[in-house]
């Protein structure tokens, strides 16, 4: 499973990237404007600059024109950018036309497995399932994974799945456990990925033991040989 984080900001990214886990990286305008200040496109390209790998950065045209030559811009600004589509109409038109390109997609807010057909059909690279937003509603996120898993596989579809919208480490060991390609998560989540009590307990005894020792080794009486 690939890690991808959810964010714009530059610190988290490095962190994360410095742990050697680091796959990826999706944003869009919202997660930018969380950042302040800054120029959405000069953020992408620093994030470009900052992770060996895909970086999906999203348009916000709505209207198959706007969202072609958005996707162009963005394309333009490294070649690890990949162009989040929304899932809507134009979108799923967008998708067929930017694959025929050769520009690489994210067909973002998928919410139904339906909609993930569509969008493999469409020739998208990735399709972001909103899990955490499902389960918002008293529905079942992870089913949704499931059941993509299921159709691609049936019909051996290329498009990875990427689990989006996740909140903690459960939904990350679920997604890997129905077989999503790709995870991506709040810096965070990924953190969290490494905390166990009983990690903390037991290193916690080993350091503690060690001092022991060192202070009996440092009280321990000098031997001498012949």
């Amino acid at each position: 499973m690939k890690f991808f984080v959810d964010t714009a900001n530059l610190e988290d990214i490095r962190e994360a990237n410095d742990m050697g886990v680091l796959d990826g990286v999706t944003t869009n305008p919202s997660l930018v404007k969380a950042e302040g200040n800054v120029d959405f496109h000069e953020r992408v390209l620093e994030i470009c600059q900052t992770v060996d790998g895909d970086v999906s950065a999203e348009v916000t045209a709505t209207e198959f024109d706007g969202m072609m030559e958005e996707a162009h811009t963005l394309a333009q600004i490294h070649d690890n950018v990949v162009v989040k589509i929304p899932l809507i109409k134009d979108g799923i038109k967008a998708l067929r036309a930017l694959d025929e390109e050769g520009i690489k997609t994210n067909c973002t807010l998928c919410f139904s497995p339906t909609q993930a057909l569509l969008a493999a059909k469409a020739g998208g690279d990735y399709i972001s399932p909103f899990i955490g937003r499902i389960d918002d509603i008293s529905s079942d996120g992870m089913g949704l994974i499931e059941e993509i898993v299921q159709i691609y596989d049936n019909y051996g579809f290329e498009t990875e799945i990427l689990a989006a919208s996740i909140r903690h480490p459960t939904h990350v060991k679920r997604a890997a456990l129905a077989g999503a390609d790709v995870a991506t998560m709040p810096f965070s989540v990924l953190t969290n990925l490494l905390e166990h009590p009983l990690t903390d307990r037991g290193l916690e005894r080993f350091l503690a033991d060690w001092e022991d020792y060192k202070e009996a080794r440092d009280e321990a009486p000098a031997t001498t040989t012949a």
